[in-house]
């Protein structure tokens, strides 16, 4: 039977970012009840609340260095946005705790980050990240017809065929532009060409994430 995902890849990827390399180095030495006070400030951070109190408070209390401290936090932040954007289905509880073993972080903490990763929290985390993140207007309709221009001009125009495209956006927008059917058929061979490269990507084992 099929791992929960590929051995050879993190739900990190397949490089461990900075932070998180740097979080684990500077976890050493932290007690528990000092990493839960740290993890609820990174929650709360995720949900878009305003932490910067109980960071201070944090701060004040432990004897954790400011810079060892700012080290933890952005580790904590990288590894719980990351997993939350992957839905449950493709990142298996398991799987995520092996990927934090292999980072050498305290079993115990490894608990505690799957308690929020696969905890009831998790949908009001998905919710904020899905909000906080940067996006585009997405495509709502589109109309599209060819034309012949008869009347023009440009003589090199006359009677040739184009597409005409209309686009309504999310935002209420609408967009129109014309295309020639030369530069149609370049876009249409181009989009093609982007499919297949996204297939071949989705085959290689480091990418693929199988059940």
């Amino acid at each position: 039977m099929a791992s929960s995902h590929a051995k050879d890849t993190s739900f990190l990827g397949s490089r461990i970012p900075q932070e998180v390399e740097s979080m684990s180095k500077n976890l050493k030495d932290v007690d528990q009840e000092t990493f839960r006070k740290i993890l609820k400030a990174v929650v709360s951070a995720l949900e878009g609340k305003d932490c910067r109190e109980v960071m201070k408070a944090v701060a004040e209390s432990s004897t954790i260095s400011q810079e060892r401290l700012s080290h933890i936090i952005a580790g904590m932040y990288r590894v719980l946005s990351e997993a939350i954007r992957i839905p449950t289905a493709s990142l298996r509880q398991e799987a995520f705790k092996e990927d934090l073993r292999e980072l050498r972080i305290p079993e115990d903490f490894i608990t505690d980050f799957a308690s929020v990763v696969f905890g009831n929290r998790r949908a009001v985390l998905e919710a904020a990240t899905s909000q906080n993140d940067p996006h585009l207007p997405t495509i709502e309709d589109f109309k599209w017809r060819v034309d012949v221009a008869i009347s023009t001009s440009s003589l090199a125009r006359a009677l040739q065929p184009s597409v005409l495209m209309q686009i309504k956006l999310s935002d209420g927008s609408f967009h129109r532009f014309e295309v020639p059917v030369s530069k149609f058929q370049e876009l249409r061979y181009n989009v093609a060409l982007i499919l297949k490269e996204m297939n071949d990507l989705e085959k290689r084992s480091i990418l693929k994430i199988q059940d």
